[in-house]
């Protein structure tokens, strides 16, 4: 196993950007056993942190190397401060780009890694599944499937909002969200919103990427990731959901990547 901090240019950012990786070697079978997931190519998986973490979540909270090493599977963490992975107006804001983009580009030509959709993989939880949804959805030629465990799918909540009367009980106040979603009057019919970015997929006849969501039954996020499953469903959109009890923390996360990594790579 190697653990890896690297530091490149991104274009999107115009300024270094930084991820986390580990690269998995094969485990030696007289110790684990036989691991089908070694009969195939290393393929490349994504992890998004959430609005209060960084870069460096999944590798001390999350078990990033034991499902690197499980699932032979190159582990990808970079830093995306508190984005919400959403393109902004101006230079140097383009988050979005960074992680649909630059990130992959540079996987492929530095590693090799992240050559295809089929190859890549892109998870994550709370504003981190958010943006692992919402990027998978404007970057499907890129991602395979999307991981969203616990995901702050907030854009309903952010378009109700207005300078003079907002939520309190949101993560922070209006001029962030103005500034991270745009005018929040017009967000829901904006490519910040995956619900609009859905819709577009359909429209084009473009393939969207499979999708698995998970959500604990005492989350605070939990009647947000059941509204977006429900648009899902009546947009006839394939998507695998569970709950199951917990609340907005890494014991749920930990518990949930098992299964959604089952899911994404069945054996």
């Amino acid at each position: 196993m190697s653990t890896i901090r690297v530091e490149f240019r991104s274009q999107a950012l115009t300024r270094p950007a930084s991820f986390w990786m580990f690269y998995p070697e094969k485990l030696p079978e007289e110790i684990f056993g036989p691991n089908p997931h070694y009969d195939r190519p290393m393929k490349t998986l994504i992890l998004l942190h959430g609005y209060t973490g960084n870069s460096g979540d999944w590798l001390y909270h999350g078990g990033a190397a034991e499902l690197s090493m499980k699932y032979n599977l190159a582990v990808v963490m970079p830093d995306g401060g508190i984005s919400f992975y959403l393109d902004r107006p101006g230079v140097g804001n383009g988050y979005c780009r960074f992680i649909g983009e630059d990130l992959p580009q540079y996987l492929q030509n530095t590693f090799g890694l992240a050559k295809s959709k089929e190859d890549t993989l892109i998870g994550g939880n709370s504003m981190g599944g958010f943006g692992a949804l919402h990027t998978a959805l404007a970057y499907p030629e890129q991602f395979g499937c999307a991981i969203g465990l616990s995901s702050a799918l907030v854009v309903r909540q952010v378009a109700a909002l207005t300078p003079d009367k907002w939520d309190g009980g949101m993560m922070a106040d209006y001029p962030y969200y103005l500034e991270t979603f745009g005018d929040p009057a017009k967000v829901l019919e904006s490519p910040q919103n995956p619900e609009f970015l859905v819709k577009e997929l359909k429209c084009t006849g473009k393939e969207i990427p499979r999708l698995f969501m998970a959500c604990g039954t005492e989350d605070f996020l939990l009647q947000q990731n059941r509204e977006f499953h429900q648009f899902l469903v009546d947009e006839n959109v394939p998507v695998t959901y569970l709950e199951d009890s917990g609340v907005h923390d890494w014991a749920f996360w930990n518990k949930m990547i098992g299964p959604a990594l089952d899911w994404a790579l069945p054996v």
